[in-house]
């Protein structure tokens, strides 16, 4: 597994410590937060069109 695919924890995001960072750093760490949330709409737009496609054959 490689360490992007690694689960983090809850209070790794949460809880981040953001007085240390740049303008920079926080701007990229927007980005990535954003790509995150993507990431996480896309999973489970998958998940429900496979929920979707499995009820529909035991209609």
């Amino acid at each position: 597994m490689f360490d992007e695919e690694l689960p983090k924890k809850k209070d790794d995001v949460l809880n981040k410590n953001l007085e240390p960072l740049s303008l920079d750093e926080l701007a990229q760490y927007i980005v990535e937060l954003k790509e995150e949330i993507f990431r996480t709409e896309a999973e489970i737009s998958r998940k429900k069109a496979h929920m979707d496609s499995a009820s529909s054959i035991f209609k």
